[in-house]
């Protein structure tokens, strides 16, 4: 296995490691995230007849689970950011480069790749900020009123929901678009039998 490691530069193996390990927690605070779309707070008889149903977890799990791999999520992300600041402070360099170029040299996947990055960045700092404002509000069936920084509890919960939604759907096409590099790098990283060169493939986002 270390010498599977070695096919891969260390910053493509960081990188490799780290968005491996944003996947997995992804995974995790969509699914638990899903749980509390289809069977949201209520009462028998009330907003949601199902409110005690079992799904692997109890409820209260469930929402550990979702709290928790939030907050992590949120701690990986800066960390992702730090080790791509250099590219993070080019976006507007890179916007306008895309925008302004003509002919041949213009790359309609590089400018789809670089508004999916931007467009998920920003809903990921509105999945965040709700979150975290939803983590302090108390709960209750008589604090959707409640307000905060200008919004009720209501109105957090929807930009919660939608924006965590839509970050969901923009890493998937993100995805998509780095197909090519997931597939070769976790190639070349997890298999033990095939001696290949090293590439040198590396991310730079």
């Amino acid at each position: 296995m270390k010498n599977n490691l070695r096919r891969v530069s260390t910053q493509t193996l960081q990188n490799w490691l780290l968005d491996s390990f944003l996947l997995i927690t992804m995974v995790a605070v969509t699914l638990s995230g899903i749980y509390f779309l289809f069977f949201p707070s209520g009462f028998q008889g009330g907003r949601n007849p199902y409110f005690h149903m079992k799904i692997l977890f109890e409820r209260e799990s469930w929402d550990l689970i979702h709290t928790w791999t939030g907050v992590v999520i949120i701690i990986a992300i800066i960390v992702h950011i730090l080790l791509h600041w250099n590219w993070v402070v080019n976006v507007p360099r890179r916007y306008h480069k895309l925008l302004t170029c003509r002919g041949s040299t213009k790359n309609p996947i590089a400018l789809l790749n670089l508004i999916v990055d931007v467009l998920a960045a920003v809903l990921f700092l509105m999945t965040a900020v709700s979150g975290i404002v939803l983590l302090f509000l108390p709960g209750g069936r008589m604090t959707s009123q409640i307000v905060m920084l200008y919004l009720t509890k209501s109105t957090w919960d929807i930009i919660h929901t939608w924006s965590g939604i839509g970050v969901i759907i923009l890493v998937v096409v993100h995805l998509i678009i780095h197909w090519c590099w997931v597939r070769k790098v976790t190639h070349k990283i997890l298999s033990r039998n095939h001696e290949a060169p090293d590439l040198g493939l590396t991310e730079t986002n």
